[in-house]
């Protein structure tokens, strides 16, 4: 007997059969879809299932041929944890089906990388953040003076010794540490010279709530910001009175004409023996059924999709696909699943098939081929949909983030992209955990403020708004690992972020 697609639906996932493009419909019509697919299963035949297998109405079943699993874990038919959040149809008025694409890539290093690794490129590239991030603090900061190189200003220090003539100067952030008095002490360079500088922690009515918070975090090494303030007596100290980083106060975000959304995720890791799939396809279900999966256009993926090979020691142990090539494929039919109307974006992260140092471009043709209905770019990408600028970031520098400024932990990895904001650049620590290629353009410096910054990497999630960009730290479809269990930590898995362009209301769906 006929049956519609949301009886259809849940048996497919129950026989372990993947529905590629073309049998829904072939499904619809078969005047008997569930006792085919019962068929198929009492068969054992499992994996992609095409619409060559289905027999028509008037042939016998053949189920063609079968595509043996490669360790694939059962799916099992599992009902939310938390009950569906509220949303008004207001927040996201426009259903996918009804838009146009709608994609505008502004930075991508993919085809552009020109470094050759050496001296002379890694110079060009701080030169570049170095210029950049001094007119963005020129323009966004209330400096007191114009800024003067470093070396002019020790020639005429002596003008600059008493409180009432600050001297201003912009430049590279080196050995940033925390005096035995709390106080912070650093050095800055430009392409003229370097200076010690130390801003102290006033206590009572000279404390500034700024400068403790500024102490109490600390500055990373390569950081770009400016300073202003005294020399002292001698000449060998710099006194910060205040420091001036390029972001500005607030963001005036963009608003879409078409009110359709966007969903984020990142590190799914297909391949891993701890990929929750069972949760994939119970949201595969949530976009074939629910009212507000119409209105998702767009589908960000910010790196880490598959596991990877040799990453780390001793992974070949974790993984249930250990081809590379496989885990792409795999991938490649868990996104065929998904409706028509959802377009997917992908950028690659450190478990990735491509160089490991940032900025990385985009995986290879020969990766690219299985995917339908995605547009490969790399990491970071800077974008804009239905004119909405979005920055997209595999978020690897956080680990940085986390050893160099105390107020960053794994746990709240959304300050870590305050941090980035705060900075305007991705990635300022050179030698750190997060390796880099030396452009001639630094391609960590984020030239415009978002109206959406997505990061993953940690595992977390998160979505809050800070000086006019939202914030996103896409949820992981792995779940806990074992060097995760070992250091105490838990991951927030399988939550869909969707923000709409239009209004800019955000949700989170839970699928764990």
């Amino acid at each position: 007997m006929a049956a519609t697609w949301g009886e259809i639906f849940p048996q497919l996932m129950a026989a372990g059969l993947l529905a590629s493009r073309g049998v829904k419909e072939k499904l619809e019509s078969h005047p008997d879809p569930l006792g085919l697919i019962a068929e198929l299963r009492s068969k054992g035949i499992k994996g992609k299932l095409t619409p060559e297998m289905i027999p028509s109405s008037t042939s016998k079943s053949n189920p063609g041929r079968v595509i043996a699993p490669i360790a694939e874990p059962a799916i099992e038919n599992i009902s939310m944890r938390n009950n569906m959040p509220d949303w008004n149809r207001e927040d996201f008025p426009m259903d996918a089906v009804d838009a146009m694409i709608d994609i505008k890539v502004h930075y991508d290093i993919t085809g552009n990388s020109t470094t050759e690794g050496k001296m002379g490129d890694i110079t060009n590239a701080f030169n570049d953040r170095l210029e950049k991030l001094r007119k963005l603090i020129i323009s966004n900061s209330d400096l007191p003076r114009r800024p003067i190189d470093i070396a002019r200003l020790y020639q005429e220090r002596a003008r600059f010794q008493g409180r009432e003539n600050k001297a201003v100067a912009i430049g590279l952030v080196n050995d940033p540490r925390h005096t035995k008095n709390g106080h912070l002490m650093f050095s800055l360079e430009d392409s003229s010279g370097e200076m010690n500088c130390l801003l102290m922690d006033r206590k009572g009515d000279d404390r500034i709530i700024e400068h403790s918070q500024i102490i109490e975090a600390g500055l990373m090494p390569d950081d770009v910001v400016g300073v202003s303030g005294t020399f002292s007596q001698n000449g060998d100290m710099f006194y910060v009175d205040d420091l001036h980083f390029p972001m500005q106060d607030k963001h005036d975000k963009a608003y879409a004409e078409q009110g359709v959304s966007v969903a984020f995720l990142s590190d799914i890791h297909v391949g891993s023996k701890t990929f929750l799939e069972a949760q994939w396809h119970k949201m595969v279900g949530w976009f074939h059924s629910e009212p507000l999966a119409r209105t998702i256009k767009y589908l960000v993926l910010s790196g880490d999709c598959v596991d990877g090979v040799g990453i780390y020691p001793g992974q070949d142990n974790e993984l249930a696909i250990k081809d590379l090539y496989g885990q792409y494929t795999r991938f490649a039919e868990l996104l065929e699943l998904l409706p028509d109307w959802v377009e997917c974006l992908m950028l690659p992260g450190n478990h990735d098939a491509v160089r490991p140092a940032e900025p990385q471009p985009t995986l290879e043709p020969d990766i690219q081929q299985d995917y339908n209905n995605t547009k490969f770019v790399g990491n970071p990408c800077d974008f804009s949909l239905d004119g909405v600028r979005v920055l997209s970031y595999h978020g690897k520098s956080i680990d940085d983030f986390v050893a160099g400024l105390r107020t960053v932990t794994y746990r709240d990895p959304v300050e870590a992209m305050r941090q980035m904001l705060r900075r305007r650049h991705l990635a300022p620590q050179w030698g750190g955990k997060t390796p880099l290629s030396p452009e001639p353009e630094d391609g960590l410096v984020i030239r415009d403020v978002p109206d959406i910054f997505v990061t993953g990497h940690v595992h977390g999630h998160a979505c809050v708004d800070f000086r006019g960009t939202t914030l996103v730290c896409s949820s992981t479809w792995q779940d806990q690992t074992s060097y995760q269990r070992m250091l105490g930590f838990q991951p927030k898995p399988c939550m869909l972020t969707v923000v709409n362009l239009g209004t800019h209301k955000s949700i989170s769906i839970p699928f764990a």
